[in-house]
């Protein structure tokens, strides 16, 4: 009878994937609720940020939801003066969402508050280990370039 021990990769996924969940979640619960809005809507309002004006079908796309559901989501954010919709002057069927001063300083104070807090933890850490974690970011940086597929 053979044995096959994991892979060194099937041994790490676990590890990286669970770290990375922990890491996440930590962020969300501490710092990802500005005026108590969901991840969801704070996830929406970063891609119109990052990719708009956006139609509400792009950003649904982007967000791997069902475009009944953006529409929801663009409404709230709207209505709390986050995004604006303007209809398109090459083609008036068509409306894209467009981030609001508001909206971009709501996301600052969220990213400068995530950074905080990775800040401190990083703190708790010797420079070595620091020097660690930094000499990993181009590794994870193209682990995350292309989404997991």
């Amino acid at each position: 009878m053979t044995v096959t021990l994991p892979s060194v990769e099937e041994q790490t996924a676990p590890r990286l994937r669970l770290v990375i969940a922990r890491i996440a979640r930590q962020l969300r619960q501490n710092v990802d609720a500005p005026n108590d809005l969901s991840t969801s809507l704070v996830s929406a309002l970063a891609t119109v940020e990052r990719c708009g004006p956006i139609t509400l079908g792009e950003l649904a796309s982007a967000e791997r939801v069902q475009p009944p559901s953006m529409t929801r989501a663009v409404g709230k954010l709207e209505g709390r003066g986050l995004v604006r919709r303007e209809v398109d002057t090459q083609d008036r069927r068509v409306v894209r969402v467009h981030i609001t001063p508001e909206g971009r300083r709501l996301l600052q104070r969220s990213r400068t508050r995530k950074n905080a807090l990775l800040a401190q933890k990083l703190r708790t850490l010797t420079n070595d280990e620091r020097a660690a974690i930094d000499a990993a970011l181009p590794l994870l940086e193209r682990l995350a370039q292309d989404g997991l597929r």
